[in-house]
């Protein structure tokens, strides 16, 4: 049976619970893995000579510091996210390295940001969970000076990343209470597979010059670290936390068998099939 699609209170509940947990417990396993998508980012707002940067979904803050440095102290690079866990450790992260960052535990969907106060509106994955799009997309372009730019990364669809499906489909007949995946979901982790829809809600935004390609990113993660992969995210992980010992075994030695096609050496690897999705704020 298909899940519906979750509210915005059900997201913020999910990453301000055992998922936003997660994700700070496995923080340098994720920036790893993800890094390539961030020296994107960066490069994107080097290109467009930005000074005033807005992270969307910034998670646990690493492509935000990340723009901060690359900024220096005449720059201002600000990240939002509902998970009040990972906004904690990233603004944790950013007093040890006394990167000049700051940090929103807010939604970017209603967030009262300051008009025109953004040059330039970034993501890592952080746009496809709004349950609102088109609201969303307005409120950020408000936020965003006119001509500003945003680039945003969000993943094409499960089909093409069997990476990230895996675990599911591989632990699904050990797991009858596994969430099942809507291909059409309109929110969740590819719901921008369509660039035809996401074209259309940044369009109905007032977002214009949309450019939307497809990009396919080389991802790695150590072979070490897949079990904890494995046991912490994902539907997978999260459902593995209520199993008893036995079930958990079970499903894990089949779940680690089915990654063994991406497992080369010392190293895990993937390909991550992505939109890398332009737009720009339209002057008065």
């Amino acid at each position: 049976m298909a899940v519906a699609h979750p509210t915005e209170d059900e997201q913020s509940k999910l990453w301000n619970g055992p998922a936003g947990h997660a994700w700070v417990d496995e923080q340098a396993l994720l920036d790893h893995m993800f890094q390539p998508f961030e020296d994107l980012l960066v490069e994107a707002v080097a290109a467009g000579a930005a000074s005033h940067v807005l992270d969307i979904g910034c998670g646990t803050g690493s492509t935000t510091l990340a723009v901060a440095r690359r900024l220096g102290a005449k720059g201002r690079s600000v990240g939002i996210d509902l998970s009040e866990p990972m906004i904690t450790a990233a603004r944790a992260r950013a007093a040890r390295e006394t990167t000049p960052a700051s940090f929103l535990r807010d939604s970017a969907q209603t967030h009262a940001f300051e008009p025109a106060s953004f040059d330039m509106l970034i993501s890592r994955f952080g746009v496809m969970f709004f349950d609102d799009p088109v609201r969303a997309f307005a409120n950020l372009r408000r936020a965003a000076k006119p001509d500003a730019a945003c680039r945003f990364i969000a993943w094409r669809s499960a089909a093409d990343n069997p990476f990230m499906t895996t675990a599911e489909r591989a632990a699904a007949p050990l797991l009858p209470n596994l969430p099942v995946r809507r291909p059409d979901a309109p929110t969740g982790q590819f719901a921008f597979a369509d660039p035809r829809r996401v074209s259309a809600l940044l369009s109905q935004s007032g977002w214009a010059d949309i450019d939307i390609q497809p990009i396919d990113v080389a991802c790695t993660l150590p072979a070490s670290e897949l079990v904890r992969y494995l046991t912490r995210l994902g539907p997978v992980g999260l459902i593995l936390q209520q199993v008893d010992d036995r079930t958990r075994a079970q499903v894990l030695e089949t779940v680690r068998a089915a990654f063994e096609p991406y497992v080369h050496g010392a190293d895990v690897r993937f390909s991550a099939a992505c939109w890398s999705i332009g737009a720009r704020a339209p002057r008065p």
